[in-house]
């Protein structure tokens, strides 16, 4: 009998086990595939983004997904601990921008060896290539835990780690849903988050844009009645298929909500290519340019103040005759091209799929969890942790920090457990 059995060797059961076996070695660690911390190997571009140093508030603003739940186990451990306990162990740290931590040597590997040496010197049982087929809660208030070659494991505590269902390849194939629904618990629909962004416009379909970065865009979802939903300033790329790039990526989860909440599959995205000049600022730039060369084609006379395809694709879009010159330009059609500058707006019907997705939304239903100590309110000695909850963030480090930051959480509890409570 363990004291824990840990499903996942992702970033958060590594932690767990790390925490539950701190001054307990009765701890096994399940991982279905070869390997431990495939995930983190490849996060940060095998640079491993490890944490954020930004303070709680700007974290969490950065977990749109149900972020508010961590503010309890951040009391617990944090961001400032995760860096701690690689500092400690040898791991040095750097704070690179938007306060992205990585380890000095910018090598993932390092920050996996770390967590695999841990688990080492505190005895922990690890078994990989172990898939779980089901798991059970007794009724001696114990788990057992049945691998497809039928091995059984027992134990008082179990924590589900396993993940969600996006970078399938590394073995998050979504199984803890179905461990946590067999236990009772429920599960909120499940979606791709930080994912490219799917268009059918003429445009995108004709290849005309593709392959086009545009550097520091303001990119926004519009509701229903125009208003914008969400805005985020960063660069984005055009593809065959619609948007990617980092600005896309943060947009593409309020994709996915505002066709439930317009109820129809196209939505419409607008960019505003200059976010930090007014929309009179713009006009006067463009009137100054266009004024010092007054006999050029208005094409030539704007060079320079975009990418060149996109400056000629909004004028095309604007209907400015190719052979016009500065001189012959209306006013009309000088505050039609301010108005795609700053607004030009295209439908998009979706995203990639899940499993395209660098982060999945939805999971084990938070309204279940303690959030003290990551245990179940359904099923005492049941913990779960990291992207299997229903809590998803942005790129840079924001759902690492929640994945070790739940995953020691739920270990230091488990460890703490006894039945008689």
């Amino acid at each position: 009998m363990y004291q824990t059995i840990i499903i996942g060797g992702g970033p958060s059961g590594l932690m767990a086990a790390a925490a539950s076996s701190a001054h307990d070695d009765s701890v096994l660690l399940l991982e279905k595939k070869k390997g431990l911390g495939r995930k983190l190997k490849i996060s940060g571009g095998g640079r491993c983004n490890v944490t954020n140093r930004l303070p709680y508030e700007e974290i969490i603003k950065n977990i749109p997904g149900n972020g508010k739940f961590l503010y309890s186990p951040f009391s617990i451990f944090d961001n400032e601990s995760i860096i701690n306990f690689f500092e400690s162990r040898g791991v040095k740290l750097k704070e690179e921008d938007h306060g992205r931590m990585f380890p000095v040597s910018n090598k993932a590997q390092d920050v996996v060896n770390t967590l695999i040496t841990t688990l080492k010197e505190n005895h922990v049982e690890v078994k990989e290539e172990s898939i779980v087929e089901s798991v059970n809660y007794t009724n001696q208030n114990t788990f057992t835990v049945t691998l497809n070659n039928q091995t059984i494991f027992e134990s008082k505590t179990l924590i589900i780690a396993t993940g969600g269902t996006s970078v399938p390849q590394t073995g998050s194939t979504g199984d803890g849903y179905k461990f946590a629904k067999t236990l009772g618990h429920s599960i909120t629909e499940l979606f791709p988050t930080e994912v490219p962004i799917k268009s059918a416009e003429p445009f995108i379909k004709d290849k005309r844009l593709k392959g086009l970065s545009l550097k520091d865009v303001g990119l926004s979802v519009l509701k229903k009645n125009q208003k914008k939903r969400i805005t985020h300033q960063m660069d984005m790329l055009f593809t065959h298929f619609g948007i990617s790039g980092p600005a896309a990526l943060r947009c593409s989860q309020f994709v996915y909500k505002e066709q439930k909440n317009q109820k129809k599959q196209e939505i419409e995205m607008q960019i505003d290519a200059f976010p930090n000049l007014s929309v009179a600022d713009l006009e006067k730039t463009i009137r100054d340019m266009l004024k010092a060369a007054p006999d050029k084609y208005v094409k030539n006379s704007l060079h320079g103040l975009i990418e060149e395809r996109y400056l000629q694709f909004l004028i095309d879009q604007a209907e400015i005759d190719e052979n016009l010159t500065s001189h012959h330009i209306s006013n009309a059609q000088i505050n039609r091209l301010v108005t795609l500058f700053k607004a030009f707006t295209f439908k998009v019907n979706g995203t990639l799929p899940i499993d395209k997705a660098f982060v999945t939304g939805g999971g084990v239903s938070l309204k279940e969890i303690h959030p003290k100590s990551m245990m179940s309110k359904i099923i005492p000695g049941l913990f779960l942790c990291g992207e299997v909850l229903d809590i998803h963030g942005y790129t840079g480090g924001y759902n690492i920090t929640s994945a070790l930051v739940t995953g020691h959480v739920a270990g230091l509890s488990a460890q703490s457990f006894t039945s008689e409570i």
